[in-house]
């Protein structure tokens, strides 16, 4: 099995072009072609785990306040007027790098983009899904 490629990063043994090193986080720019905006950035747990519903509560903290501090510093340092952060855990919702990851990708009024789902799921629940949910945590 090839070694999880963000972990090669983070150990030295990959190049990345930097924004932060904490100890519990990182901060990177993604690969030149996958680049969705000017300053896009990664942010993932220095710990290797696989996903948001894997993380642990340290990893899930410091990768979350991480990127709250990366979206200001692109506030202050791009002029984004807003932020976008993206996070797919598992295959069928994209995730491609089996590694927790946020994309944090600033966004100006002059983008021409969103960065929002379309169209809708056109899966189908029977019943109420929010009922459901709420069972889960009684």
């Amino acid at each position: 099995m090839d070694p999880c490629p963000f972990c090669r990063i983070i150990e030295g043994s990959a190049p990345a072009v930097w924004v932060e090193r904490e100890e519990h986080a990182v901060a990177f720019a993604p690969l030149p072609d996958s680049s969705l905006a000017p300053g896009h950035t990664l942010v993932v747990p220095v710990e290797h785990t696989r996903d948001l519903l894997s993380a642990g509560p340290v990893a899930l903290a410091a990768t979350t306040a991480l990127a709250q501090r990366v979206a200001r510093a692109m506030r202050g340092a791009l002029g984004a007027t807003g932020t976008v952060l993206l996070q797919a855990s598992g295959a069928d919702a994209g995730q491609s790098v089996a590694h927790l990851h946020v994309h944090v990708v600033p966004c100006w009024p002059d983008d021409g983009t969103t960065h929002w789902p379309s169209p809708p799921s056109a899966h189908r629940f029977d019943g109420d899904p929010h009922a459901a949910l709420a069972e889960m945590f009684e």
